[in-house]
């Protein structure tokens, strides 16, 4: 299963008056190569849009798994000082290691297109993110409560970023986010059967 692109372009925006204003209105087709860069209602221009280059679901997808990505080393942060088990602390400094590299990578992509990283609240709809009530209680807890839900709670992130990832290997026209896509399903599939395997022992 992919996750569809929705083409109501959330991705772009622009900040005035400390408020966000998301530049909506590009119809069916998605971002229009060649158009026009929008103002804001201050006057500021949008981040201009893609060039032949890559596409509305490369910014999308890049956009987007920087927020995915920053949650679970928010995640992985915790397990610092609450994890138990010597395997799943571990496994989360390298899962925050891998993705705060990749992370860096996806911001200097969207500095060459010309674009910004999206604000945190954007990422409601994304698949496999973590409820903030979830986030509350994996905060609270510690030992092998939070062992648990931790591993619980990155799996099911790890299989929408992968979702994501298969959506922009569909979808995209960028080979640098392709290869990017590629390495998240090649990186956390097996990590995927490694969560697996440490809760079915606890």
């Amino acid at each position: 299963m992919t996750m569809p692109i929705k083409r109501s372009c959330i991705a772009p925006l622009g900040v005035a008056g400390g408020a966000l204003v998301l530049l909506t209105g590009c119809g069916a087709g998605g971002l229009v190569s060649g158009a026009r860069p929008v103002a804001d209602v201050a006057g500021v221009v949008a981040s201009p849009l893609p060039s032949a280059s890559f596409n509305d679901a490369d910014v999308m997808f890049t956009q987007m798994m920087i927020v995915h990505h920053q949650q679970a080393t928010d995640m992985a942060d915790l397990a610092t000082t609450r994890a138990s088990d010597p395997e799943v602390k571990k496994l989360a400094a390298a899962i925050k290691d891998e993705q705060q590299s990749q992370m860096k990578t996806m911001r200097a992509m969207l500095t060459g297109w010309g674009w910004t990283a999206a604000p945190s609240r954007m990422a409601q709809d994304m698949p496999g993110l973590v409820s903030q009530s979830d986030m509350d209680k994996l905060t609270a807890a510690k030992g092998r409560d939070f062992d648990r839900l931790f591993l619980q709670h990155m799996i099911a992130h790890h299989k929408g970023a992968i979702e994501m990832a298969r959506t922009e290997l569909a979808q995209g026209a960028d080979e640098q986010a392709k290869k990017l896509a590629d390495a998240i399903v090649a990186d956390q599939r097996p990590q995927i059967d490694r969560m697996q395997s440490i809760l079915n022992r606890l």
